[in-house]
């Protein structure tokens, strides 16, 4: 029999926002810099007591990529993503981030102004999200996309390995 997982092992959680616009027949999502800009992702962030997770990502769509729209109050998947770098203290650190669709309705800029939010097509965004990670990152990141269409009610794109 296994011991039970200690809590303090856990990972960390955060929240992710999946935004995204229906273009005619097609979805787009729209992704933002990294802190360090040199990578792509969801807004995302910590948690609140205050508020439910929902709203947290909410809140992050509205800091990180200035968009507003229709969140789903429950997330459509989880992730794992990881900080840092092992060479720089604290090192990797890994997080499960819980990830939550929102349809965006209002565009008005974003609070932090380094992170550049864009559109990609759904091909595209798998491309950028890997470009630059950890295959096994790449991948949570790329499955996201693909859940998140499946959600939406898309069907997947073929893409080349």
């Amino acid at each position: 029999m296994g011991a039970a997982r200690a809590p303090q092992q856990a990972l960390p959680l955060q929240v992710a926002a999946v935004c995204y616009r229906r273009r005619g027949a097609s979805i787009e999502f729209l992704l933002v810099n990294t802190n360090g800009g040199n990578k792509w992702t969801f807004p995302k962030g910590d948690t609140e007591l205050s508020l439910s997770h929902g709203k947290a990502a909410e809140r992050e769509a509205r800091e990180e990529a200035g968009v507003s729209g229709i969140i789903q109050s429950r997330h459509f998947c989880l992730y794992l993503h990881s900080k840092g770098v092992f060479w720089k203290p604290p090192g990797v650190r890994e997080y499960v981030i819980k990830a939550f669709l929102l349809e965006v309705q209002r565009e008005n800029g974003p609070c932090e102004s380094a992170r550049n939010p864009t559109w990609f097509a759904p091909e595209d965004a798998r491309k950028i999200l890997a470009k630059g990670r950890e295959v096994k990152y790449a991948h949570e990141l790329q499955t996201v996309i693909d859940r998140a269409l499946e959600r939406i009610g898309t069907a997947k794109t073929a893409v080349a390995p």
